[in-house]
């Protein structure tokens, strides 16, 4: 559907264009130019959001390694409560 839709507008917007730009000039249909200008759009704004998702990429690994770690101290933690309930016996109180 989409496919169709882009080769209708590329039809109906073949007509020759000249973009200037400082010392640049560019010439080509509209369809090819205004497609040019939103993939130049979109790359910019991956450049803006590039830096972003790599340090929530690296907070997201420090955090998975610091929740590993937090498990293992929690089950250590409880081996050594089971032991020491074990080995230990509880005396009753006794009344003189």
């Amino acid at each position: 559907m989409l496919g169709a839709l882009s080769v209708v507008f590329v039809l109906q917007n073949i007509v020759p264009i000249t973009v200037t730009f400082l010392y640049w000039q560019i010439e080509g249909s509209l369809a090819v130019i205004l497609f040019l200008a939103m993939m130049s759009g979109v790359f910019v704004t991956l450049l803006f959001i590039l830096p972003g998702l790599v340090r929530d990429e690296f907070r997201y690994s420090k955090l998975k390694q610091e929740k590993k770690d937090v498990e293992n101290e929690l089950t250590t933690t409880r081996k050594v409560i089971n032991e020491v309930a074990t080995t230990t016996t509880v005396e009753p109180f006794s009344v003189l």
